[in-house]
This record gives structure tokens, sequence and C-alpha cells, in this order.
């Protein structure tokens, strides 16, 4: 590739990813509904938006890193936040039990369905088993259900992200050991990894903790140390040991946000500033890389995938997690009706997939554009049918304020909303 077509690349990625923002957010609808369909457009039209063809060996590497650093944001709303009463009981079942339910119904319905091998359908269903408030909060705003179940959904869709990406990175780990020496020294070679991850992120929060505690880095600059942390902590955790990075970035966010002496929300706004763009770049580029020749024989059974966890995962999850609680029956039936699929299943599935296709995992070929459906499928069917739905179930009252039953539900990463601070709080930030 020319010098001339690597610019014309890295600046169309650009525009398209910020763009489909803007465009997004004066409709009022999750940026993905954009992001996905006009990355793969470009990347099969225009040689040049190929990500793969464009930074070559460098692309793979370039989306762990990117990953990292929104894994990081996203762990940083892990924190001491609590839910009360019944409220909490749903979240905490939701990032438990709903968990599990989902990863085990994924990962069965895409056996049967794709003709996946045993490991490929369980990493599949580990992908498949996040949210993401990047999606989740403008389909929220945009349905307006009530404040008790906008907390609720917004909790699920912060936490679970992190989660999710741990237990895909976990079963990644597992596959790979196992795969290469067998079942003793594959498990032992998979803890050596998480191991690795962990103390990268031990590191890594010493670090911060130097940074932003005891230096008072804030503002702008501490944005700057907090994403070379992160960065450097991540490369180099997988520079020992593949894919160990994204451990080190989820334990570097849980643990700082928990962390006495640092004051992580001061600085968010800046951060999420950069994990914004990083998520419309990453979007357009991961997207760019799906080919219509991969597609083949997995369209239609996708289609069906994703017709049973609408129709039957998500329902079974809503009603373990609502069992017993003071939700009335229509919002339970709103519960089950918002599960989409986000950033962090397009860029874990991008992550693994090579990887996986590398070792010969059969179906592993099969990884990225399923995902890439999913994602596509759930976000247009929930996108299209909340706002009909709140209407049907005469949801959307004022029943209370959010901590009415617990605290207000973190800040997250949005795709078309702005942070939850004020603009005094932000120039306040500002002059730190």
């Amino acid at each position: 590739m020319s010098e001339s077509q690597i610019f014309v690349g890295i600046g169309l990625i650009f525009a398209l990813a910020v763009g489909c923002q803007i465009v997004a957010s004066k409709f009022r609808i999750p940026a993905i509904i954009l992001l996905l369909p006009v990355g793969f457009a470009a990347g099969n039209l225009i040689t040049a938006v190929d990500p793969e063809k464009l930074l070559g060996a460098a692309f793979t590497p370039l989306v762990s890193v990117a990953v990292a650093i929104i894994l990081y944001d996203g762990g940083l709303d892990l924190s001491r936040n609590r839910l009360r009463g019944d409220d909490r009981t749903v979240v905490n079942r939701l990032r438990s039990v709903g968990v599990a339910i989902t990863w085990f119904g994924a990962a069965a319905f895409a056996w049967l369905l794709l003709g996946l091998s045993s490991k490929a359908a369980i990493m599949l269903g580990a992908i498949l088993i996040v949210s993401g408030p990047t999606v989740v909060t403008p389909l929220l705003d945009a349905a307006r259900p009530g404040k008790r179940l906008t907390a609720i959904l917004g909790f699920e869709g912060t936490t679970v992200d992190p989660i999710g990406a741990m237990v895909a990175v976990v079963v990644f780990q597992y596959v790979q050991a196992n795969h290469q020496h067998g079942v003793v020294n594959g498990a032992l070679g998979f803890l050596g990894r998480i191991g690795i991850g962990v103390a990268a992120g031990a590191v890594g929060v010493a670090v911060l903790w130097l940074l932003l505690g005891r230096l008072g880095l804030r503002g702008l600059l501490g944005t700057e140390a907090i994403i070379a942390t992160v960065v450097t902590v991540a490369a180099l955790s997988d520079a020992i040991s593949s894919d160990t990075g994204l451990v080190a970035a989820i334990s570097m966010g849980i643990v700082i946000a928990n962390l006495h002496g640092v004051h992580v929300p001061e600085d968010r706004p800046f951060l999420k500033t950069v994990v914004q763009l990083t998520i419309g770049i990453l979007f357009i580029s991961i997207s760019a890389t799906v080919t219509p020749s991969s597609m083949r024989g997995v369209v239609w059974p996708t289609i069906a995938l994703i017709a049973c966890l609408v129709l039957i995962v998500r329902p079974v999850v809503a009603l373990v997690a609502t069992f017993r609680t003071d939700l009335t029956r229509n919002e339970r039936i709103f519960v089950a009706s918002m599960d989409p699929r986000g950033i962090v299943a397009a860029s874990t599935a991008a992550t693994f997939s090579a990887s996986l296709v590398t070792l010969g995992i059969g179906g592993a070929n099969k990884l990225l554009p399923a995902t890439f459906l999913v994602i596509v499928g759930t976000v247009t069917i929930y996108g299209l049918g909340a706002v009909p739905l709140v209407k049907a179930l005469g949801l959307g009252g004022d029943d209370g304020e959010a901590t009415s039953a617990g605290d207000a539900p973190p800040a997250t990463a949005q795709s078309d909303q702005p942070d939850t601070q004020t603009h005094a709080q932000r120039r306040e930030h500002t002059t730190d």
C-alpha cells in the first residue's frame, strides 16, 4: 500500500468514526447502528480502509491495546456504588447467574446452529456475554422506561462488560493452552497467564497510585498518565505472554476504582473522550475486516442464534434475576427485552478469532462474522422495539429517584450522551 493510500485510509477511518457518532447523536440512536454497516461497506469498497492491509501485523496488537483502555475505563465502574433492596438483588443476579446462563445458552445454541466445535462454541458464548453501556445507555435514554429500570439495566450494562471480557480472556487462555499442551499443562499455562496479567495489573495500580494519589495529577495531565500507564502495562504484559494485557487492564480499573486516595471521577471526562474516539475507530476498523465471503453459510444460522438469544436466553435470565422481587410484571418484561451487544463483543472477537483459526479450532473462522451479525441484530431489535414496548407496558412514569433503591448508576462511556457531570464541574476539573 502506497503512502498516499495510508494517509487516505487513516483519514477516512477517523472521519467515519466521528461522523457516525455525530449523526447518531442528532437522531438519538446508538452509534453502533451506523458504525458497523458503514465500516463494513467502507472496508469492502475502499482498499485503504481495510485495517489489515493498512496496518498489517500491527492491527491485532493495536486492537488489544485499544481494548485494554476501554476495559480499564469499564473496570472503573465496578466501584463501591451499591443498589439496595430488590434492585440490588436483581443486578447481582444479572451479573452472576445471568452471566452463566447467557454463556451456556449462547454456547449451546451456537454449537447446534452454527456447527462450531465445542471449543469455538464456548468461546463465542463467552464473547456474547457482554452487553455494554455504549449501546444500552442510548437505548434507555430514548425509551425512558423509568428511573428504576434505567438504574438496574445501566448497572448491568456497565458491570457485565468487564466481567464478560474477563470470562472471554480466561476461556481463550484455557483453550489456547489446552489445545497446545494437553489438559494438565494447559491448566498450568492458563493459570500462569492469568497470574502474569494480575501481577502486571498490580504493578500498574502501584504506578497509578503514585501518579494520581501521591503526586496528585489531575485533568489532562492525569489522563495522559492513566493512558500511558494502561497502554504500557498492557503492552508489556502481552509481550511477556499474549493476551494477558486485557486481564491487567481490567484488574487495574477495578482496584483503582476502590482505592482510597485516588480521585477517579475527576479524570473521567477527559479519559472518556479518548475512550469514545477509540470505540468509534474500533467499530469502523473491525467491521471493515468482515468480508461477504466470510459470511457464507453463517447468515441464516446466526439469525436463528439471534432469535434464540432474544426469545429464549434473555427471558430466562430475566426470570431468574427477578424471581421473588418486587419488580412488577411489566418491569420484568422490559428487563427481558433489553440485552444488546456492543464494542467489547466485537473487539474480543477480533482479538481472539485469528489466533484460534491459527490453532486449527473448528469453526473459529465463524466467530467474527457471527459476532458482527449478533451485534447488528440485537441492537436493531432492541433499538427499534424499546420505545414501543415502554408505551405498550405503560412504563416511563416517575417511579422515584434512582437513589430510592440505591445509588445512581455510575457514569458510563456512551456513544451519544454527555457525561453526567455538570459544565461547572468540567470547568473546575479542566483548571486543576
